[in-house]
């Protein structure tokens, strides 16, 4: 098992991305999974913490297989064989991408408040995650990310599939992952405990770390 909990993870991945000398990072994570994993990841670095809420854009009969993805203030990311495959139009794509937005615009309300979202304009962008399967969401986050004109845009993770990793690549300017595999199940395998994470504790960790890093 390669990690006790998210927080292990974290501090395992701080450690690596604080050996790759990064200028002047900022971290983002994945809510709700991500935060507790790039908490520590600031404390290792020194450095403050933000989200970017991404949301799987679901079949509008079949909510639970994604037809795409999309995340604050990004273009949505199409699967489009998935699309073909279902008829979906783009009418119901817009729909259902539009109804994801506003649960996303409801959670940065829930989660931060009115809190201001880190200037990341010329600095090096660190987009967390506890772990990829598909790779949708996380696209959405680093083209999201990628938009808002950082220096350098890091994608890490502590697990991956390694297809997925591949993938992932052309989005992202650096990759650091502690563990990828082929084939691969699910990312609560490599957990031992991969309990949910509660809007609760985000906000709690959030505020540990969104203004000044904790130490």
């Amino acid at each position: 098992m390669p990690f006790r909990d998210r927080a292990d993870a974290g501090r395992r991945l701080g450690e690596a991305l604080r050996g790759r000398h990064l200028r002047q990072p900022v971290v983002f994570a994945l809510p709700r999974g991500g935060v507790p994993v790039a908490a520590e990841a600031c404390v290792a670095l020194g450095v403050p913490l933000d989200l970017v809420i991404a949301r799987k854009i679901g079949l509008p009969v079949q909510p639970e297989l994604a037809m795409g993805a999309v995340a604050e203030g990004g273009e949505p990311v199409r699967n489009e064989d998935v699309i073909a495959l279902a008829g979906v139009t783009d009418a119901e794509f817009a729909d259902v991408c539009a109804r994801e937005r506003r649960e996303i615009e409801r959670r940065r309300r829930r989660y931060l408040g009115d809190r201001a979202p880190l200037e990341v304009a010329g600095r090096t962008a660190i987009v967390i995650d506890d772990g990829i399967a598909t790779g949708a969401t996380m696209r959405a986050a680093l083209l999201a990310v990628r938009a808002r004109r950082p220096r350098q845009v890091v994608l890490a993770v502590p697990v991956a599939p390694t297809s997925t990793l591949e993938a992932l690549r052309a989005d992202a300017d650096d990759v650091v992952c502690l563990e990828d595999h082929e084939p691969f199940d699910a990312i609560g395998v490599f957990y031992r405990d991969f309990t949910q994470v509660t809007d609760e504790e985000v906000v709690a960790l959030l505020a540990q770390h969104a203004a000044t890093p904790a130490r």
